[in-house]
């Protein structure tokens, strides 16, 4: 297969060129060389593309996904991380499905308003004590 020029790498792995300007940058894809003033790559950074977005989807940050790869370039990754990250998805999934479950009740519950709403009260509490996600992030407080 021939080598891809940044355009044809953006557009098969569905990022911005700026996005791959930047993981060359960070070190996570490497150009071979250029035709022109284009940049031009091993066909092989699609592979790794799709494990960095796979990678940036299972939350993972740009620095532990570059541990992921060996000095030569070929994935290393370590199972111990892919299993912490996986516990981590699981308390992130419960806490997610608390929330649900919680704002249906109170979307759908007959008291006169949320703050009369026993089930809405408790998910106020949560929040002030730090146990219920906020906007992706866990709300600060004891844990």
């Amino acid at each position: 297969m021939p080598d891809l020029d940044i355009a044809e790498v953006a557009r098969r792995a569905g990022v911005p060129a700026s996005t791959l300007r930047y993981y060359e940058e960070r070190g996570l894809i490497a150009s071979i060389g250029r035709r022109g003033l284009r940049r031009q790559y091993d066909p092989g950074v699609l592979e790794r593309l799709a494990l960095i977005a796979m990678g940036r989807s299972a939350g993972f940050s740009l620095d532990e996904i570059a541990r992921m790869f060996a000095p030569d370039g070929r994935p290393d990754i370590d199972r111990r991380t892919l299993a912490t990250k996986a516990d981590e998805l699981d308390r992130r999934i419960r806490e997610l499905t608390v929330m649900r479950d919680s704002l249906r009740h109170a979307a759908a519950c007959p008291a006169p308003t949320h703050m009369e709403c026993p089930t809405f009260r408790r998910l106020l509490r949560s929040a002030v004590a730090g146990t219920v996600a906020v906007a992706g992030k866990r709300a600060p407080g004891p844990r």
